[in-house]
């Protein structure tokens, strides 16, 4: 992968939901994200969260979001200082996995929310997620404490702060 390749984030509308109607059909997406459907007008609508299509060479092939940890009651991230940042994502495209990608647009997303002033960015995948949890130390995310259950699943908590990256 290029050194320089470019990541366009773009906000996701309703207009995107047959893309991710077929990210979220894809094995290797289920596997961590079940078998929910993608959003609706609410959850698109939500001041809470900010959701991405994450295009290169001008072909979409991820899904990102990034929301305040503060936005819901008793968020297992709370604790986190304001204006801190939680994020989730996917790469949709099989082709597009095993190639740097993942790394190169979280790294870039993340570095565009410290610039936005979050002290810390947050993230919780599956404990079972290697590949996520390798990609996430590679930029300079840290385990933050142990696995826990969450309403949102077993998670395993990982910070970065403003400094690392």
């Amino acid at each position: 992968m290029e050194a320089t390749r470019q990541y366009i984030f773009r906000k996701a509308t309703m207009d995107d939901l047959s893309l991710l109607t077929g990210w979220q059909s894809q094995p290797h997406v289920r596997e961590w994200w079940g078998e929910t459907e993608p959003y609706d007008e609410e959850e698109i609508a939500d001041i809470r969260v900010a959701r991405w299509i994450v295009e290169t060479d001008g072909k979409p092939f991820a899904f990102m979001q990034d929301y305040t940890v503060h936005g819901w009651v008793e968020h297992h991230f709370a604790r986190l200082p304001k204006g801190s940042r939680g994020i989730d994502q996917y790469i949709g495209e099989p082709d597009m996995i095993g190639l740097g990608h993942g790394s190169a647009f979280i790294r870039a997303r993340v570095r565009s929310l410290f610039e936005a002033g979050a002290p810390v960015v947050a993230t919780d995948p599956h404990p079972d997620n290697e590949r996520a949890i390798a990609v996430y130390k590679k930029i300079g995310f840290e385990v933050a404490g142990p696995p826990q259950d969450s309403r949102w699943g077993l998670i395993l908590p990982m910070q970065a702060k403003r400094k690392i990256l």
